[in-house]
């Protein structure tokens, strides 16, 4: 499954942007699927995850509240709402789909996208 993500940009803070992320096939829909980001200089970063039904969400305490995940099956496409943007907000954010829930962890996915750089003007 190939994932192509979209919707980065520049934002100031406070301001709010939707990630987009599509998958190549139908079987995205089988796939549990997740959000991470890396900031320069950090580690890749957990942000939020969704079952393959879209049934149940999880997200890392850094994000909750602010972030939300969901998913459209018939679209082949999942997103990340985000809200409330901060300037350490600012990284790379990657999509990524994986066979168990909720998975923290990067080896735990099986495929990834490209990335969509966020910056957030302070």
């Amino acid at each position: 499954v190939q994932l192509q993500a979209s919707g980065g940009g520049l934002v100031q803070t406070g301001g709010s942007l939707r990630l987009s992320c599509a998958a190549s096939r139908r079987t995205f829909a089988s796939y549990n699927m997740g959000w991470f980001r890396q900031a320069p200089g950090k580690e890749r970063e957990f942000l939020a995850a969704i079952k393959w039904s879209g049934s149940s969400t999880y997200y890392a305490d850094s994000v909750k509240g602010r972030f939300t995940i969901s998913r459209d099956n018939a679209k082949n496409t999942v997103y990340l709402q985000m809200n409330t943007l901060k300037p350490e907000d600012t990284a790379v954010y990657y999509c990524a789909g994986a066979r168990t829930y909720p998975a923290t962890a990067q080896p735990d996915y099986a495929f990834w996208g490209q990335g969509t750089l966020v910056t957030v003007s302070s």
